[in-house]
């Protein structure tokens, strides 16, 4: 009979956890969270130092009646979840429960990875349950609870009902709208660049841009400014002023952290931040590679840490300097600096170097492969020595204009020879060739061409899940491993919607927040937010007492709760006349707040009854005739919104059924009767479809422009703007390649 019981959260961890021990343990799995806070109250009692009260949850209790069973015939019990806040708690839970059927002692055991040798040297040393631990994940429930139980209900009141807001998943919300306004707010600017493609008398010729003018930094701000530089120019010699040629170092990047993980699979994996933390777990919990036994191949992938462990360190230089050579391995290992005082985990890494990506492939699906790969490649190169590249600048004077041309050669590949980190967006290149050719100061360069380019500024880019991960982190909002939840419930709850794979909030998302910040200026405020996070960190290192936080939490919330009820605006009762009009009695239609949303409804009510569903559309457009006429029966035109977006029909209708759509002035090439027209589909996506649909239903993502491809004779070119490219056309026609940038006219 087994001597001793160990349980886990996860039945794949204990699988794996099993096959190490041997016959003296079984293992067992509480399959997460055995208790939590009742979902019918609010579980907290405020007045008593905010004790909560924790019920199993439901559809738990035939496993504590099984874990309850085992433990009567254990000698011991070891508590194996896992090594954070929430595995602590559920470890807390769990000895709550068991504590009348114990034989033996409850010990608590800590792993980082799912090896042999981890395991068996955990079940050596085992500790006790950490209190602090414990009370920081209460704390942070409980501050949950509070905001989610205190808050939803005024917006169910306000708004409509299955609405929420969440201490966390609110701030985030926040931060989307707040872009949003940003780019609506944007002005745009003109300015222009002039490069000046040049010669000298070693090839090859390179591009030089100018900087500076009269010695102060050089703004052109529009065409007639260009084109007073460009008269300089074409009078002035060119002489090389200056020639720096300098040794510049790229160091690694250090190994993951979650936050880290999370925002480099987005980028390069195409991978959600749920994805990658569950393709992670997979890869932690233990996968059978066709050992003796499944094996953890990443160590815990919730860490803030960028700490290696002393044996990993010495097997991954072993590793570099075998197989990549002595010039690739560092005099002493890569330490790095890690933001969190508390760093008992280690960074995410393969829990072996010598576990290949290519060795593992086989065994994995492709997900679990490609996260394996970088994860590994990050690990490897993280401990490699830096690029090293030869970089040259060379300032070039023509009369009072001064012109900078900066390149730089790959002397030394380093670590890039496995690893390169994506940036989260492509900067501008400020001109100039990666190659320089050998020019000596005073030399004379000849013009080849003047480029003047015409620029915008551009508005700040929405978030990306990556870009938002990044954000968050930086602003100390939340933990990485809250915000595959965070992202997804502010999904959920329709606050936003994506578009090419960006963040934009829905007009609910912008109400939510709108009523919020309004009424609860401190709890919803970014700075308030992260000190919260700062106070549970303390909590879990001992320094803060947890009720304490919670009281000063509380305080200040209450205050507000208070207000929020009393002056919340209202907007089910709220009625904005909307210019449309009632088809039914002809009097204007109001916007109104219902249980399923917006709509419009007849001012003229009771005696008139008449509702219709609001426009679908982004801002606060509303329908509106104008002034042209129905080319069928004379009446005028009216722009509306409808499940495609916004289109033109006679205000006649339903007697006149004319309608028109933003046309591309393409015929449709699959019917060739109707014309491609812009629609928009429920997400907020545009696309491109043929205006005799349903009858006719081909669709393009890309932009049609007519204009016949020159290389094939295709009747229309696709139009597509990627920040790598810039804007570009290109044919349709699968087995044509054309493709062409769009750019603005340049004069010499």
């Amino acid at each position: 009979m087994p001597r001793s019981i160990v349980i886990v959260e996860s039945p794949a961890k204990a699988r794996t956890i099993e096959k190490y021990l041997g016959k003296d343990f079984i293992v067992r799995a509480s399959s997460g969270h055995i208790k939590d806070l009742p979902k019918g109250g609010l579980g907290v009692d405020i007045k008593h130092d905010f004790h909560p009260t924790y019920r199993i949850i439901p559809g738990k209790e035939k496993i504590i009646r099984d874990l309850r069973k085992d433990a009567e015939k254990s000698d011991a019990i070891y508590l194996a979840a896992d090594p954070d806040r929430e595995g602590e708690a559920i470890c807390q839970h769990l000895a709550e429960e068991l504590e009348g059927a114990r034989r033996g002692e409850i010990r608590r055991v800590l792993f980082n990875e799912i090896t042999r040798n981890a395991i068996l040297s955990a079940f050596k040393n085992p500790s006790r349950i950490d209190r602090n631990k414990v009370e920081a994940q209460q704390a942070r429930r409980i501050l949950d609870r509070l905001v989610g139980y205190k808050v939803s209900p005024l917006l169910w009141q306000k708004v409509r009902r299955g609405l929420s807001a969440g201490r966390v998943q609110s701030v985030a919300l926040r931060m989307i709208v707040d872009r949003e306004r940003e780019i609506r707010s944007f002005v745009s600017e003109e300015y222009w660049n002039i490069i000046a493609l040049l010669a000298g008398l070693n090839p090859p010729p390179f591009s030089a841009r100018a900087v500076k003018h009269g010695g102060k930094k050089l703004k052109i701000s529009n065409r007639q400014e260009a084109d007073s530089i460009l008269a300089e120019l074409r009078a002035a010699a060119f002489l090389v002023a200056d020639v720096q040629k300098k040794e510049r170092k790229r160091n690694p990047v250090p190994p993951f952290i979650t936050s880290t993980l999370q925002q480099e699979a987005v980028r390069k994996l195409r991978f959600s931040v749920s994805k990658t933390m569950s393709v992670a777990q997979r890869l932690y919990e233990g996968i059978d590679i066709g050992e003796e036994a499944p094996v953890g191949l990443i160590t815990y992938m919730r860490s803030d840490s960028t700490r290696v462990a002393e044996s990993a360190l010495q097997e991954v230089r072993a590793f570099i300097g075998q197989d990549y050579g002595a010039q690739y391995l560092p005099s002493k290992p890569a330490i790095y600096k890690t933001r969190k005082a508390q760093d008992a985990h280690e960074a995410i890494r393969p829990t072996s170097a010598l576990r290949l990506p290519d060795l593992v492939k086989p065994h994995l699906s492709r997900d679990e492969a490609r996260l394996y790969e970088l994860i590994w490649k990050r690990f490897v190169a993280s401990q490699m020595n830096p690029a090293r590249f030869d970089q040259t600048e060379i300032k070039i004077k023509a009369g009072k204009v001064e012109l900078k041309a900066t390149g730089s050669v790959l002397k030394f590949d380093g670590f890039l020879r496995l690893y390169q980190e994506t940036p989260d967006e492509v900067a501008e290149p400020e001109g100039g060739e990666s190659l320089l050719p050998e020019v000596s100061v005073g030399e004379k360069l000849t013009v080849q061409k003047l480029l003047p380019e015409q620029k915008f500024t551009q508005p700040p880019a929405r978030y990306s899940e990556a870009t938002l991960v990044k954000a968050l982190e930086e602003k100390g909002i939340g933990r990485p491993s809250t915000y595959a939840q965070i992202l997804g419930v502010i999904m959920r709850r329709d606050y936003v919607t994506k578009q090419d794979g960006r963040f934009v909030p829905t007009e609910l998302g912008e109400i939510v927040i709108e009523l919020l910040v309004e009424n609860f200026e401190e709890i919803f405020n970014y700075d308030y937010t992260a000190k919260l996070e700062q106070n549970l960190d303390e909590i879990e290192s001992g320094q803060e007492e947890w009720v304490h936080t919670l009281k000063d939490f509380y305080s200040e919330f209450s205050k507000e709760l208070q207000q929020a009820r009393a002056h919340m605006k209202n907007l089910k009762k709220e009625e904005i006349p909307s210019g449309v009009l009632c088809e039914k009695c002809g009097s204007e239609m109001n916007l109104r707040w219902g249980r399923f949303g917006k709509f419009l409804a007849c001012s003229n009510y009771p005696q008139c009854k008449n509702t219709r569903k609001s426009p679908e559309e982004n801002g606060n457009t509303v329908e509106k005739n104008l002034e042209e006429p129905c080319p069928r029966c004379g009446s005028p035109l009216r722009l509306r919104s409808g499940r495609y977006g916004e289109f033109i029909a006679c205000s006649s209708y339903p007697h006149c059924k004319y309608t028109r759509q933003d046309s591309t002035g393409v015929k449709c090439p699959h019917c060739n009767q109707g014309e491609l027209v812009q629609r928009k589909s429920r997400r907020g996506r545009i696309f491109y479809s043929c205006d005799q649909f349903p009858e006719c239903k081909f669709v393009v993502w890309n932009k049609p422009v007519p204009q016949e491809c020159p290389s094939c004779g295709a009747p229309y070119l696709l139009e597509r703007n990627t920040k790598r490219e810039g804007l570009v056309r290109y044919c349709g026609v699968e087995s044509c390649r054309f493709k062409q940038a769009v750019e603005p006219v340049a004069a010499e």
